[in-house]
This record gives C-alpha cells, sequence and structure tokens, in this order.
C-alpha cells in the first residue's frame, strides 16, 4: 500500500512538471484564441462517485479484453503524427513530397498540445493506472488524463486532414477515433477522457479555423496536396 502511495505521489508531481513546462510553450494560430477549458469542459468524474467507479470499471474490462496485437498497436502509437493517416490518404501522402504540409500540421498538431495540456492542468485527473496501480505497464505517462491528449490531438489531425482530403474523410476520421479508443486498451485513460478530447477537438478546430494565419498556411498546404495528387495520377 505504501508503494503505491509512493506512486501516485511521484507521477502526480512528474504530471505537475510536465504542465509547467508545457505552459511554456509558443502557440502558432491560436495566439489571442485559446479555447476556455473551463467554458467547454465539464468536469471529470470525482474520484469518489459512482461515475468514477464505472468509468475504471470500463478500463479494467477493456484493458483485460486486450489483446497482444492491440496492445502493440497502442503502443505504437505513443508518437504520432499526421503521417500516421496516410494509409486513409493514400501512398503520395508523405513528409517528403508534402513539405508544405508538413510544416503546417506540426504547427496544428503544436497548438493542439499545447492547449489540451493546458487543460489538463486545470482539471488535474489522474490517470487510471495511477488511481490503480495494477494498470501499470510499460513506460507511464507522466501528465494528468483528463482530457485526453491523443484523443485531443487525434481528432484535430483528422478534422483537419478531412477538410484538405475530403474524399477521404470516412477512413481519416476512423483513425482519428481509434487513437482515443486505443489508449483505453491499454489503461492510459479512461472513456470519458476520450470522449471529452473529441469534443475538445472540435473546440480547437474551430478556433484554428478562425485564424487568418491559419486559413493561408491550410490554403498552401491544400495546393501542395492537389499538385502531388495530379502528379501521381499521371
Amino acid at each position: 500500500m505504501f508503494r503505491n502511495r509512493q506512486l501516485v505521489l511521484v507521477l502526480l508531481l512528474a504530471a505537475s512538471l510536465v504542465s509547467l513546462k508545457a505552459a511554456d510553450a509558443t502557440l502558432h494560430y491560436l495566439v489571442g484564441r485559446e479555447p476556455d477549458a473551463r467554458a467547454t469542459l465539464p468536469p471529470p468524474p470525482a474520484l469518489d462517485s459512482p461515475e468514477q467507479a464505472a468509468d475504471m470499471a470500463t478500463v479494467v474490462s477493456v484493458h483485460g479484453a486486450c489483446t497482444p496485437q492491440q496492445a502493440a498497436i497502442a503502443f505504437s502509437e505513443k508518437k504520432f503524427d499526421v503521417f500516421t493517416f496516410t494509409p486513409a490518404v493514400g501512398p503520395f501522402f508523405t513528409s517528403t513530397n508534402l513539405p508544405k504540409t508538413t510544416a503546417f500540421f506540426e504547427r496544428v498538431q503544436s497548438d493542439a498540445e499545447i492547449i489540451t495540456d493546458q487543460a489538463k492542468d486545470i482539471f488535474k485527473r489522474p490517470r487510471p493506472f495511477v488511481v490503480y496501480p495494477g494498470l501499470a505497464s510499460g513506460k507511464l505517462e507522466t501528465s494528468f488524463s483528463y482530457p485526453s491528449g491523443h484523443s485531443t490531438e487525434g481528432t484535430v489531425l483528422a478534422l483537419v486532414l478531412a477538410d484538405l482530403v475530403p474524399d477521404k474523410k470516412d477512413p481519416i476520421l476512423a483513425i482519428g477515433r481509434g487513437f482515443g479508443w486505443h489508449r483505453i486498451q491499454i489503461a492510459r485513460h479512461y472513456p470519458t477522457d476520450i470522449y471529452a478530447g473529441r469534443f475538445y477537438a472540435r473546440t480547437i478546430f474551430n478556433a484554428l479555423k478562425a485564424s487568418p494565419e491559419y486559413q493561408q498556411d491550410f490554403a498552401a498546404a491544400q495546393a501542395e496536396i492537389q499538385a502531388v495528387q495530379a502528379a501521381a495520377r499521371n
């Protein structure tokens, strides 16, 4: 029991340090347009609530049913970017072919990460493996749980990419949803973290689209993608 409490304290301290580091990061498109997490998201379930117990029960059940192959996929997504969506878009969609698109999505994902980390620092929800150390496996994250960064960032990338390649919208959005679900499978997040991330992503997406700088870079990425697509067909 004492060792479990030590783990909780160490991970919560580490999460606080990660949040302080995130506060120093620089936004690209969302300067002055940062979504208000308190106004946008409901707080996560209280730790002593029946809702929290149900949330945890789902994590335990899904994690217990996770196969080694599913876990390997989830762990492989620890780091991801827009080119994780290449199977949905097509083989032409690579960073080598699309330097302007690459830079654009790096800025989009960075903004989404910063905004999500700020929200995590507001709600300070411990991850499932912190509350129940029996779920801990592999290298453990040191940030807070709500909303899920993978779910938020993955959905933001999916929404922007679906705008750029609308004929591939459905498979793109499916990959974005998968990022969140896979995090439940390896007990990194609760279902409510994932749902909050998907919802918050749409708020971030709308804020991005209001930025003139985003609109300019989106147009450049769109032209680049269309040119590469046309070349690939010829």
